[in-house]
């Protein structure tokens, strides 16, 4: 039986798809940090470090992701890790540059939550689609789902509800509360969307 072969992404495309997507990521993060949320991965951990640091997301999510890109060059490749580390770069400095080029005088929590988390989770799937990560917890969940076939979008779940867990020490529980919900949008966006086999571009 006939099977359909990936159609290769050319250069032009990976690059625009990753500055899209980084566009998106950063402006979900920048509503959730006007906000006081929380979204999971590394960049759910980059925010709690800001909260309780006082240092800035961009530095804090860079600095997170530098022990991740051993295991994106051994386990997923130089061309996927290159792509990576260019993708973390440009949301730690688009996620600086985003507050000076827009002003939100007020944004509702419930639709920071909503809102945020669907843009974050719209930003990763153009990124996984382009076999491109935000490093750090992202790098291992693409890499379970292409070893062992685990749906993405789950185990991202899991490990985010860890992650929102620890928040609790640091924000008050409706901002959690709201976080879940920020988290269940851009989760599903990636479960339903990114599963093994839907789609074939190659990269």
């Amino acid at each position: 039986m006939y099977e359909p072969q990936g159609d290769p992404h050319r250069l032009h495309e990976d690059l625009l798809a990753i500055l899209l997507g980084t566009l998106f990521v950063s402006l979900g993060v920048s509503f959730y940090t006007q906000a006081t949320l929380l979204t999971g991965s590394t960049a759910g951990v980059a925010l709690l470090l800001q909260y309780a640091t006082g240092w800035r997301f961009g530095i804090w999510f860079f600095l997170i992701n530098l022990p991740f890109y051993y295991l994106a060059i051994r386990r997923m490749g130089w061309p996927f890790t290159l792509r990576t580390f260019l993708a973390i770069g440009l949301v730690s400095l688009f996620s600086e540059l985003t507050g000076r080029w827009i002003h939100i005088d007020y944004l509702a929590p419930f639709y920071a939550a909503l809102m945020g988390g669907s843009l974050v989770g719209i930003g990763m799937l153009v990124l996984f689609r382009h076999r491109t990560s935000l490093g750090g917890i992202n790098i291992l969940v693409l890499f379970l789902q292409e070893r062992y076939g685990w749906r993405a979008g789950y185990v991202q779940l899991g490990i985010d509800g860890l992650i929102l867990l620890t928040a609790l020490a640091m924000l008050p529980l409706d901002r959690v509360a709201l976080s879940v919900l920020g988290a269940l949008a851009l989760n599903m966006i990636i479960a339903m969307n990114h599963k093994p086999g839907r789609y074939i571009g190659v990269s």
